[in-house]
């Protein structure tokens, strides 16, 4: 008989964490903390099997499994002393999913499962305090109205702001038992009359209900949109916990909070948390009320006045920090924890690796690794990649002048200005039309998440440093302000006030998620400074790596950013970018459209020494490492003038009318212009332009060797080759003014001439392009669009559906296709090296800043990847992961 379900409590699991895909996160911590003796409320866990079985079974669960969760059930009761749906005694419980991912807000909760109209009674009875369980019967009838009957949650959160109002109440914890009682009913009345059904009674009725809803969340919309966003595969499911109740909100000995072991915002090694007295765990993430401290340093910090947990709960404290420390240690990681305070008792109700900011992930990384909890290879392994770009995003300039209007809580780190959105649907209708945009929320809720994808950035004017809104910014790297409470909220009327002034939607504010500062307004900002921590972890990548890191960069600028971030060459020159500077592209225009060689070479003539001052500061900020410089590439038709004032200029300056350029740009009109005349076809037709360019780059590392004494071995590439024949042709050009700038200057220079293989015929001809290419570079970006018969342009317009309905598993333009495209880099990589052994092979589209495609560059044996500037810290990070042989990122 298959065992769907799992047990724990009462001081030992049948789980462990190591069953994390079976049990979920969350099941698999549960069983752990127990087998570590901790205090933890007794419960079960359904399995993720359960769920698969679900989904296949048309949403039927198999009938064993509600027998052994009625036994599980049964073990709980026997523990805590009570019984499911007994009037006296009555046992509640909550409903947890448990993925085995980390989904923070993405799946449904209930909790106070088993109250009905009579275990309410003998709860109050039980408890001697009316309010504590009208109160508790309330948020059940909520939640479970919400997550299983699905009814809007708002429904119920006006019925209770109306009667708050009415009395002149301004908090919850203002009502009274018979306040409960009232708006129990009037929840109950709310139920009835949207549904046509009373409120179920029946406890099993409700747990079954509750279960069903769980596994049925996991293809919720948003679920499946954080899955998409996080590359979680659907088909991992999620398993349910049903877990023995404790009540935080029994008055004033009793709290719930979240605690961090260390901080998720900047790494230091100190308890991070909040909490409320009297409340329920939902109430601390849901930001209905803004939670205390959980340190008297923290709140010391924050000027908070009011009371911490160290000052109220001494005792729960120092237990919480001893649990805390060995969870920690126990682990190897930062761990997040759930707790509650019951009457004062500490249980813990959660713990899972945390998630943190790239600047926290760093710090701890390296400090556990100078503490000796982990060694530097771990420490290279536990950062994602990708969460770099964190680090590589402009802040305030302290100098820029400020406009503060408000300050909330610095919930996730970074600078962004934008205009005002105040829902999620505009804020991603905004962004898609090219607006940056703030997203502006009295609370944010799982359902926004596509906004907050979309958003620049993030403020509430409610909820805490652990709030939705928070965890769910600081997992995307996007700059989140939360808990500024001066800030007064009207979505409906779309405006927002702040200390009398008052903006509309579309008016561009300035939030600082490290300062937690709200302004007026746009507000400069500056680049990165990569050290410290960084430096450290980077430094033991590159100890550990093997592939080498280049840039794609043809500018100054470009190419000095990329040596800060510790480029190793350049590995991608495209020189059509430098075409398009207003001094060059008339006589770019000029070399096009004239009818005959003559007329193009006079073209050149003017551009040559522009082209050779380009190469000369490419090859002095470089510094000797290896430049590979891409001969003019794209499609002729870009060049061309677009208006009649642009082509009056360009005719003047030729000498002919304007009726006879217009006549000679119909000529060179293309039907498919990115498999028409471009790459090396311009070359082999007009061979006088790879002429200019190939005597603009030995005339400049000449003149840099001769300046600097550094030697300077450039490598030119030729682009979009099929064959053979046509690579002969033009390194037989090269070689040629290769061999006239030697005997012009009296001495020489070491070069080498390769090829990019960018389409398929190349990859399957590599054996014989490899007879006269020096170098190979995958040209994947073309190498996608040749293989798929996908224009790059058009592509989104469609492939984000393919992804969505599983045709894909990404975009083949973001992340490389390994089954297809990568079944021709890899031919390309063995027949090359089987012609010409120890070729030396590399990758230069966007692929090689992608860390899913770095790990298969490393896999196929490439000898180095080249990305735009700033991916190269990820690249570094991704290629030395790809020596160490893991791929799973605690912060992932």
């Amino acid at each position: 008989m298959t065992k769907w379900v799992y047990r724990f409590g009462g001081g030992s699991a049948e789980g462990s964490a190591g069953m994390r895909e079976l049990l979920g996160g969350k099941g698999a911590n549960l069983a752990e903390m127990c087998n570590l003796a901790l205090p933890v409320p007794p419960g079960f866990t359904i399995t993720t099997a359960a769920c698969t079985a679900y989904y296949a079974n048309d949403g039927q669960l198999p009938g064993e499994v509600e027998t052994q969760a009625k036994e599980a059930l049964d073990h709980i009761a026997a523990l805590v002393g009570g019984k499911f749906g007994e009037r006296d005694n009555p046992l509640l419980v909550s409903v947890r999913s448990g993925a085995r991912a980390s989904m923070p807000g993405m799946m449904d909760t209930v909790l106070n499962l088993g109250l009905n109209d009579v275990t309410v009674e003998g709860l109050a009875e039980r408890a001697g305090d009316a309010r504590f369980a009208y109160d508790s019967y309330r948020r059940f009838i909520q939640m479970y109205a919400n997550v299983v009957l699905e009814m809007d949650h708002d429904l119920f959160e006006a019925i209770l702001e109306e009667y708050k109002e009415e009395k002149g109440y301004h908090l919850d914890t203002d009502l009274d038992a018979k306040d409960w009682i009232g708006i129990t009913g009037q929840f109950k009345a709310l139920v009835g009359s949207e549904l046509g059904k009373p409120f179920p009674q029946d406890v099993n009725t409700q747990l079954w209900g509750a279960v069903n809803a769980v596994f049925g969340s996991w293809n919720t919309p948003r679920a499946i949109t954080y899955r998409r966003l996080h590359s979680i595969p659907d088909d991992w499911g999620t398993a349910v916990n049903v877990q023995a109740m404790v009540f935080g909100n029994m008055g004033d000995t009793s709290a719930t909070g979240v605690a961090f072991t260390r901080n998720p915002a900047t790494g230091e090694k100190q308890l991070y948390g909040e909490f409320l007295i009297n409340a329920q765990g939902e109430d601390v993430v849901a930001g209905i009320r803004t939670p205390h401290a959980i340190t008297e340093e923290a709140r010391k910090k924050a000027n908070d006045k009011r009371y911490s947990l160290e000052a109220a709960m001494p005792q729960s404290f120092r237990e919480l920090r001893a649990i805390c420390d060995k969870l920690e240690a126990h682990y190897q990681d930062m761990q997040d924890l759930e707790f509650t305070v019951q009457d004062g008792k500490l249980w813990m109700l959660q713990t899972r690796n945390g998630k943190r900011t790239a600047e926290a992930a760093l710090k701890i990384a390296v400090d556990m690794a100078a503490e000796g909890l982990i060694d530097k290879k771990e420490a290279v392994n536990r950062i994602e990649p990708a969460s770099l770009d964190q680090l590589l995003h402009p802040t305030l300039d302290p100098d820029a002048p400020r406009d503060l209007i408000a300050t909330g809580l610095p919930a996730s780190p970074g600078a962004a200005s934008g205009e005002i959105s105040f829902t999620a649907d505009d804020a991603e209708a905004k962004t898609a039309a090219g607006h940056d945009v703030i997203l502006v929320r009295m609370e944010t809720s799982p359902e926004d998440i596509h906004g907050m994808h979309a958003a620049r950035g993030i403020l509430t004017a409610r909820g805490g440093m652990t709030s939705h809104a928070a965890v769910v910014a600081r997992g995307m790297g996007t700059p989140c302000v939360s808990g500024a409470g001066a800030l007064r909220i009207d979505a409906d009327a779309k405006t927002m006030t702040a200390g009398g002034r008052v903006f509309t939607e579309g008016d561009i504010i300035t939030i600082d998620g490290a300062a937690g500062e709200i302004m007026a307004g746009k507000v400069a900002t500056r680049d990165p400074e990569l050290s410290g921590d960084f430096a450290t972890l980077m430094s033991w990548a590159d100890e550990i790596r093997v592939m080498k890191v280049r840039a794609n960069a043809e500018t100054p600028e470009d190419a000095r950013m990329a040596r800060s971030f510790g480029a190793e060459g350049i590995g991608l020159c495209r020189t059509e970018h430098m075409f398009f500077e207003a001094d060059r592209i008339v006589a770019v225009r000029e070399m096009i459209l004239s009818p005959d060689e003559a007329g193009r070479r006079k073209a050149l003539d003017k551009l040559l020494p522009m082209q050779r001052r380009d190469f000369v500061q490419l090859f002095t900020i470089m510094s000797g490492l290896p430049v590979t410089i891409r001969l003019l590439d794209p499609p002729l038709h870009e060049f061309l003038p677009q208006t009649k004032k642009e082509t009056a200029r360009v005719a003047k300056v030729m000498g002919v009318e304007p009726a006879v350029l217009k006549a000679r740009m119909l000529e060179l009109e293309e039907y498919n212009p990115m498999l028409g005349h471009r790459g090396c076809r311009l070359a082999v037709t007009y061979p006088e332009l790879a002429e200019m360019q190939a005597r603009a780059i030995f005339e400049a590392a000449l003149e840099v060797h001769e300046n600097s004494g550094e030697t300077v071995t450039p490598e030119v590439m030729v682009p979009l080759v099929a064959t053979k024949a046509e690579l002969d042709m033009i390194k037989g050009i090269i070689d040629k003014v290769a061999e006239e700038v030697h005997q012009e200057a009296g001495t020489q220079i070491e070069y080498s001439v390769g090829t990019m293989i960018e389409l398929p015929r190349a990859a399957l001809m590599a054996g014989k392009i490899a007879e006269t290419a020096a170098f190979f570079s995958f040209g994947t970006n073309d190498l996608t669009q040749t293989t798929f018969g996908v224009s790059r342009d058009d592509a989104a317009r469609f492939l984000n559906e393919y992804v969505q309905k599983g045709i894909l598993e990404a975009d083949p333009f973001v992340t490389l296709d390994v089954e297809g495209v990568g079944q021709l880099v890899q031919m390309g990589v063995e027949r090359g090296r089987a012609a010409r052994p120890g070729m030396k092979m590399g990758i230069c589209g966007e692929h090689g800043g992608d860390p899913a495609s770095i790990t298969f560059c490393g896999k196929v044996g490439l000898d180095y990847v080249s990305c735009s500037p700033f991916r190269i810290p990820i690249a570094r990070l991704a290629a030395a992961q790809c020596e160490t042989g893991e791929n799973t990122h605690s912060t992932a």
